[in-house]
């Protein structure tokens, strides 16, 4: 039975602003980032693994800082001493857009750091390449269409026909790979990409270009004993009660609000030929809390049409968890109001209430209360989409120049030509 450590999506400065700690320099909320990769490493050497599975996505991009190299390069460099064999898949944030360009972990490779397998091209590594482990793994990093399309001479051909050509080349050379592994050994799939049926997260926002699907078929194949996914920031399991567990782990940390209910952490599996258990292990991260009140709602309506500022500084108020709980956390709270309701919030008073807060973001939402009116004679069903925003602008006050850039924008999306689904 082989144990492996499978984690991905590290982005270690993916959240590299706020306040600095004085004996580091760096950004808390880059330590936050450290401190969970610093426990799966701690685990990995504590435990004896025997194979560390990094699924892609070191940085926020292939250019980091020198800085969150090092921080990087010092974790990766206590695996290596420790003699465990560790992949590391390159993601789409480590790679450059153009040909040829070095990716953000190529350092690795070129220095040829002992026990540690930097995964830049589609390979099977057997157990000669992996320090006589006996487990086989086919390792696909992210897929870059630029390289491929230039690989495959498929310029001018439409996006739907380039991933449908790139998927038929990938499943042929998963083939060639099947054949030339030995069928006693277990054999493991570690990608950095969408599969068919996964959830997203908020890191939907911050992927670059546009995904090649996997199709669930690919990585569900019996054939396969445990599939190490990374691309994707919410924890999941694509093969529930199925064999293999085909499984992306998360990020390590909590990126934005949108993943504030998220659990966060890494996998050890114990991996046999035909047989995989799988175990999570909880990262407890930054606390994120994401709360909202409209204070026009349940509000009775004061004699001059105003409430009061310390009314509604009660309500804002109490739409927080006590202090206890604002401690340390990353708190949001979303306000909306009536526009003339503006000089009564009293944003410093609320700013001090959450001062335990390790980061506090009061959002504003003022409500306008105007509604669409169309000339007279004029039917709804008679007007175009852009007649009919051209008419909202207006009701709204938007500034002319941002509603030329709108336009444009709208005209653009309106205008695109519409690519049919395939069967």
């Amino acid at each position: 039975m082989i144990r492996i450590l499978h984690f991905a999506d590290a982005h270690i400065d993916i959240a590299n602003y706020g306040r600095h700690d004085p004996l580091s320099g760096l950004p808390l909320r880059v330590l936050d980032f450290l401190n969970a990769l610093d426990a799966i490493i701690e685990t990995a050497i504590a435990e004896r693994v025997d194979l560390v599975i990094f699924a892609g996505d070191a940085y926020k991009d292939r250019s980091p800082a020198p800085t969150f190299q090092r921080e990087w390069g010092k974790r990766i460099m206590r695996l290596s001493r420790a003699g465990i064999q560790t992949i590391l898949l390159v993601g789409n944030h480590d790679l450059s857009p153009a040909q040829g360009r070095a990716h953000a972990l190529h350092e690795y490779d070129t220095l040829e750091v002992a026990h540690v397998h930097v995964i830049g091209k589609p390979a099977l590594l057997q157990p000669e390449q992996l320090g006589g482990l006996p487990i086989q793994v086919i390792a696909i990093p992210w897929i870059s269409r630029s390289t491929l399309i230039a690989a495959k001479q498929l310029e001018g051909i439409e996006m739907p026909s380039v991933h449908e050509k790139i998927e038929t080349g990938l499943a042929e050379l998963l083939e060639k790979w099947y054949e030339r592994v030995d069928p006693d050994l277990p054999l493991v799939l570690t990608a950095h990409g969408t599969v068919q049926g996964a959830v997203y997260g908020v890191e939907r926002s911050i992927m670059l270009g546009n995904d090649l699907i996997l199709p669930g078929s690919m990585v569900k194949d019996p054939r396969l004993d445990y599939v190490a996914l990374g691309h994707i920031h919410k924890a999941q399991n694509l093969n529930p009660g199925g064999h293999p567990p085909v499984i992306y782990p998360g990020s390590i940390e909590r990126v934005d609000f949108g993943e504030a209910k998220d659990q966060k952490g890494f996998i050890i599996a114990s991996v046999s030929r035909g047989k995989t258990k799988i175990e999570e292990r909880i990262l407890p991260g930054r606390r994120f809390i994401d709360r909202s009140i409209d204070l026009s709602q349940g509000l009775s309506s004061p004699a001059n049409g105003l409430p009061g500022s310390e009314e509604l500084f009660e309500r804002m108020a109490a739409a927080l968890p006590p202090e206890g709980e604002l401690a340390d956390a990353i708190v949001r709270l979303t306000v909306g109001y009536p526009r003339d309701w503006e000089p009564l919030i009293d944003e410093p008073r609320l700013r001090e209430h959450a001062a335990s807060a390790f980061d506090f973001h009061l959002v504003r939402r003022p409500q306008l209360e105007t509604r669409l009116r169309l000339p007279e004679g004029i039917a709804i069903s008679s007007l175009s989409p852009l007649e009919l925003l051209d008419i909202y602008w207006k009701t709204v006050n938007m500034d002319l120049n941002e509603v030329e850039n709108l336009n444009q924008l709208a005209t653009e999306i309106l205008t695109a030509p519409v690519i049919p689904d395939e069967d």
